[in-house]
């Protein structure tokens, strides 16, 4: 059986879509999975052993440059690509338009169907018009378990298996990173101001984690998160703001990390998908539908309005370090 998955973005958005793979591979044995996925995010479905072909595709770059010849030369070579092989299933698990039209664009096998969330189920009801079989998967559950009923419902098997994103990564050999001495990741970047957290709450956490024998290591993307890095790691002896890393090398930092603290941003759930003891702290937005899920090493903290408080999240990481530490 060939299945494409569709889930472009963004990147919680996609590594919330890794136990899904994982359902796939267990129930339907057979099956050869490929993830069309925005190009920027490649290396997460990469990261799962079930997943035979990633398809990149560039529509977050594509719609600034629409009048330049090579992005159209791009799109024909996207769209030979896709419709290179033909699909058993083509599955939507992110009820968008810009999903479904990407659904519609794939070629189907004799007898073949593309599937996704009903109308009242999508994120963006119109959709539901591109599958031939819409799914009424609750709204209100984590946005992990609703992928996982969708894909269920899609393939006709109970959704009852434990939860497994079925990832590893080897730990980052870095020589700017000492060997020596543990370490947690501190994840202090996300998208929103709202979901910040304030400097002095980052600086407290981090003394209680040299306190305890762990120095902070800070990664940065953008310009001003790799000034806010800096600051922090000059405020405490030890500590380091990263250099710039890919995902990729961000997942091996995790996989060595004896733990993470991190805004609502997809690097903390990708932390949590690769087992790591995981905090994630919450200002702007709401854990509930979003927040990281992944058993009991995985905690969420905080609510739109109502930031965790540094002791919060010092208990919180003391409560998952001592099984490690013990």
């Amino acid at each position: 059986m060939r299945i494409l998955l569709i889930k472009t973005s963004s990147l919680g958005d996609v590594v919330h879509n890794l136990p899904l793979v994982t359902d796939l591979a267990r129930r339907r044995p057979d099956a050869r999975i490929d993830w069309m996925v925005e190009e920027g995010f490649v290396d997460i479905p990469r990261l799962h052993p079930a997943v035979r072909r990633v398809i990149p595709v560039a529509l977050r770059r594509w719609r600034g440059q629409l009048l330049r010849r090579d992005t159209w030369r791009e799109i024909a070579a996207f769209r030979a690509l896709l419709r290179a092989e033909a699909y058993d299933v083509v599955l939507d698990s992110q009820g968008l338009i810009k999903s479904a039209l990407l659904t519609a664009q794939a070629r189907l096998a004799p007898g073949g169907t593309r599937c996704g969330y009903g109308r009242e189920a999508a994120r963006e009801p119109l959709a539901a018009r591109a599958y031939d079989r819409g799914f009424g998967i609750p709204r209100n559950a984590h946005a992990v378990e609703r992928n996982r009923w969708l894909a269920a419902a899609a393939f006709g098997y109970t959704p009852d298996l434990p939860l497994d994103y079925g990832i590893a990564a080897p730990p980052l050999a870095a020589d700017w990173l000492p060997a020596a001495r543990a370490y947690a990741v501190l994840l202090t970047g996300t998208s929103r101001a709202d979901k910040l957290w304030p400097e002095a709450h980052w600086v407290e956490l981090m003394r209680a984690l040299a306190g305890a024998g762990l120095r902070a290591v800070l990664p940065a993307g953008s310009g001003e998160e790799r000034q806010r890095a800096a600051r922090l790691a000059a405020a405490v002896p030890g500590a380091l703001a990263a250099p710039p890393l890919a995902v990729a090398q961000l997942a091996g930092l995790f996989a060595g990390a004896a733990l993470v603290v991190g805004l609502d941003t997809g690097l903390t759930h990708l932390a949590a998908a690769l087992d790591r003891p995981t905090v994630a702290l919450f200002a702007g937005s709401d854990p509930e539908l979003t927040g990281v899920h992944a058993g009991p090493r995985a905690v969420n903290l905080g609510r739109p309005g109502a930031a965790p408080t540094p002791a919060e999240a010092i208990e919180a990481a003391r409560r998952l370090l001592t099984p490690v530490t013990a």
